[in-house]
């Protein structure tokens, strides 16, 4: 039997809270180290680019060709992507502990996440969540960016929820902050027995003997 709460939709970023964020300075400074690249260089163009790709404008082949592929390289685009893909991993205990909750609750859950599309599409496939996630509010499909406050607003509109329903996971202060002025209670995630506690105070409790293994 399902447990009750106010609680309805679950709100989820998806770097930083059920994966490994995508492509962030860290993983372009490895990139410039295993690829022998300028990082400087790579950052001042990765910046110029990358909000229009993440916002679905550009395709990953054009992004690379304004990135790295403005001049020859020794490599090939596709060695160089499937470097930033793999670069994704999960975390298996907040995996679980989602698909827990909506075992548990019978949730919604909602991805409100900033994600190219290419690789956002192999984070969703690759670590199957499409199995829990009812609904993708990515950035690169409805062409909004957090911290615009209309992508939270379409959230909510999509899955048809009141503000005062809904509990936002992210690992952003200002995203959260936001989330927050919405109505939308909001928990900063830091790890998985801190978010745990605080879903707990929502109403939300996690059961003993949850399933940590990642799908």
């Amino acid at each position: 039997m399902k447990k009750s709460s106010s609680i309805t939709t679950l709100f989820l970023d998806i770097g930083g809270v059920l994966l490994t964020d995508g492509w962030v300075h860290e993983s372009r400074k490895l990139a410039a180290q295993e690829f022998d690249l300028d990082l400087n260089e790579l950052e001042i163009r990765h910046n110029q680019a990358f909000d229009t790709y993440e916002l679905g404008k550009l395709s990953l082949e054009d992004y690379l060709d304004r990135v790295v592929f403005y001049e020859e390289r020794p490599f090939t685009p596709a060695q160089f992507r499937e470097f930033m893909f793999a670069r994704s991993k999960p975390y298996p205990e907040m995996l679980a502990l989602i698909r827990r909750l909506k075992a548990l609750y019978g949730l919604k859950v909602v991805a409100l996440s900033n994600e190219a599309r290419e690789l956002n599409a192999y984070r969703i496939q690759t670590f199957r969540l499409y199995e829990f996630v009812d609904s993708f509010v990515s950035s690169c499909f409805v062409h909004l960016r957090k911290p615009d406050p209309d992508i939270f607003r379409l959230a909510l509109d999509i899955s048809q929820t009141p503000a005062r329903r809904a509990v936002y996971i992210e690992n952003t202060p200002m995203f959260v902050r936001i989330a927050e002025g919405m109505g939308i209670q909001s928990i900063l995630h830091s790890d998985y027995s801190s978010t745990c506690e605080k879903l707990a105070m929502l109403g939300l409790h996690n059961d003993e003997g949850v399933n940590r293994e990642s799908h």
